[in-house]
């Protein structure tokens, strides 16, 4: 299936069907109030990935793509280009700025504060070792807006009575979350959590929807709407999308700080929707020290000047426009995506030189609506980044077959044949990580 970025926001789908049409009824009408303040009167149609024979059917022809020129990572605003760190640092601010105003937007000054709070603690048995397990809530500060309320939800697994302990912390499903339809079948192998545990790592998860809901419609809760305090959202303010991102880096400061973990080595992975989130977190917060992204498509590491899978109809459609900017809606009518002053190769750099890996599936196991050859050809154009700083970007530059590690480098990439899941790649993810951070 080609389609994982289409579906509707999985909480909405186990809402009553009433609670459903009212939260997009209510989504539509925030995305209209804002292509009014941008005086947008019409958005181009996405992509269609499930009709091949319609006039904008999704493109999965290399042939057909194109080879678009992408601004530069390293000319500088005034002209020169960037030939030191010192240099980089002030590129780096730049492209910030960039992705702030047009693509993911701010976060305000007004963003609440978290407190946090230990609700359960447990000692398990967890591939084959003792482990303690622990349950956080984050509450945030919502008495300059009480109509809005957000509690952030964590919980987290180390090995017991071992100190300095790594983690990698996932963006997640509340416990017990089931996905609708048909039970899916049982991955194979020993799950990512024990995978980590067998390494000497600890596992945590993010529930993503405990900071801000995936849908327009309710905008004016969680933390945006407490940051926002009752206003409709300005052009560049913050989209679901950095709000996650903001979220995790909350739980990042909140595992860091029980004694057990390492608070110098806790990364960030995620998947699809969660995968662009994740990177948009190792972009704007150093304190990550390492990321696995899988297959995050468009509005995460795939260029959007390729003309293949997702589109930016898509993105401005009324079931994501809300994990961006409104200003990102520009680009989907009247401009285009060759009008953004960034393109993906430059949200990947921001993460230099940190270790990145990027993963996906491959085209004919239904993962080509998020491009992975896009996001690869964005992670070679952005290795200059890791090596100004004195590392080793993407070890290759042509793409590789299915199922080759690309990990010579800082920056790397593997396309596995799971589909859209990042469960064949953890082992290659693991073995990186182990090699980068340590035990």
């Amino acid at each position: 299936m080609r389609l994982w970025t289409l579906w509707a926001p999985i909480f909405a789908l186990a809402l009553p069907a009433a609670a459903q049409q009212q939260d997009y009824r209510a989504a539509d009408a925030d995305r209209q109030a804002m292509l009014d303040r941008l005086g947008i009167r019409e958005i181009r149609p996405g992509a269609d990935g499930f009709d091949p024979k319609a006039s904008n059917a999704a493109n999965y022809d290399e042939a057909r793509t194109g080879t678009p020129e992408l601004p530069s990572l390293m000319r500088m605003d005034h002209g020169h280009p960037a030939r030191s760190r010192k240099d980089w640092a002030r590129r780096r601010s730049e492209i910030v700025a960039r992705f702030d105003r047009e693509i993911y937007g701010r976060v305000p000054l007004t963003a609440p504060k978290i407190r946090w709070n230990l609700v359960r603690e447990e000692k398990a048995v967890e591939a084959g070792m003792p482990v303690v397990k622990r349950w956080l809530e984050g509450v945030a500060d919502n008495r300059a807006r009480p109509q809005a309320s957000a509690t952030l939800a964590v919980r987290y697994t180390l090995p017991a009575g071992r100190r300095r302990v790594p983690v990698m912390l996932s963006f997640g499903f509340p416990e017990g979350f089931r996905f609708p339809g048909p039970p899916r079948p049982a991955d194979p192998g020993p799950p990512p959590g024990e995978q980590l545990l067998r390494r000497g790592w600890g596992h945590a998860v993010v529930v993503a929807s405990s900071i801000q809901a995936d849908n327009g419609g309710a905008l004016k809760t969680g933390v945006i709407g407490i940051a926002l305090r009752g206003r409709p959202r300005a052009p560049d303010d913050w989209g679901v999308l950095r709000a996650w991102a903001w979220g995790a880096s909350r739980a990042r400061e909140a595992i860091a700080a029980d004694a057990q973990v390492d608070p110098r080595r806790i990364g960030i992975e995620g998947l699809s929707r969660y995968g662009k989130a994740a990177l948009v977190a190792m972009a704007y917060d150093p304190q990550f020290a390492i990321g696995f992204v899988g297959s995050s498509g468009a509005g995460g590491a795939a260029l959007y000047r390729r003309n293949f899978g997702e589109r930016m109809g898509n993105l401005a459609a009324s079931g994501e426009y809300h994990w961006f900017a409104g200003n990102f809606l520009k680009y989907a009518g009247p401009k285009t995506e060759f009008d953004l002053p960034i393109d993906a190769h430059m949200l990947i750099a921001l993460v230099a030189p940190r270790p990145l890996f990027l993963g996906a599936g491959t085209v004919d196991t239904g993962d080509g609506w998020v491009d992975p050859k896009g996001s690869f050809l964005a992670a070679v154009a952005a290795s200059p980044a890791w090596e100004i700083q004195g590392a080793k970007g993407l070890s290759a530059t042509a793409f590789p077959p299915e199922l080759t590690p690309v990990t010579g480098g800082t920056l790397a990439f593997r396309q596995h044949r799971g589909g859209h899941d990042n469960r064949d790649n953890w082992p290659s993810f693991i073995d990186f990580a182990v090699r980068e951070l340590g035990k």
